[in-house]
């Protein structure tokens, strides 16, 4: 998909390893095929408003960042509810259309699926085209 993935955390380089290892080998063949950092100290986590100071810890949360430094989106969760990697996908490749084509693609568009042209003529019209039903 022509994207850099990183993962980051509070916790170090030895317990990263120890985690790939002994868990995430387990679950994807080989580990995770991306660099997982060290955010020790929360520094990282701060500028991106994730870092809890009480517990010394980055909330999970997840960033898609365009070519130009931009944050386009962002999703911030607590631990006990997991994250939807096809959701994350989906968005990746709209945010990708978007930047290639200038068009925009309405909530639970996919591939292949309408787009919106943004203009005037669309003022007032968007639902000839569009309507929350095409979301699922």
């Amino acid at each position: 998909m022509d994207v850099e993935v990183l993962s980051i955390s509070t916790d170090s380089r030895f317990i990263h390893k120890m985690w790939q290892e002994h868990e995430l080998s387990k679950m994807v063949d080989g580990g995770v095929p991306y660099p997982m950092l060290s955010d020790a100290g929360g520094r990282i986590g701060r500028i991106y408003g994730v870092y809890e100071e009480m517990a010394g810890v980055n909330v999970r949360g997840r960033f898609i960042i365009d070519p130009d430094g931009v944050i386009q989106a962002m999703e911030i969760l607590t631990p006990a509810v997991g994250r939807n990697v096809m959701e994350l996908i989906r968005q990746v490749k709209a945010f990708q259309h978007v930047r290639a084509t200038g068009e925009a693609t309405p909530s639970g568009w996919t591939p292949g699926k309408k787009t919106l042209k943004p203009g005037s003529s669309l003022v007032g019209r968007v639902w000839e085209i569009w309507n929350p039903s095409m979301a699922f």
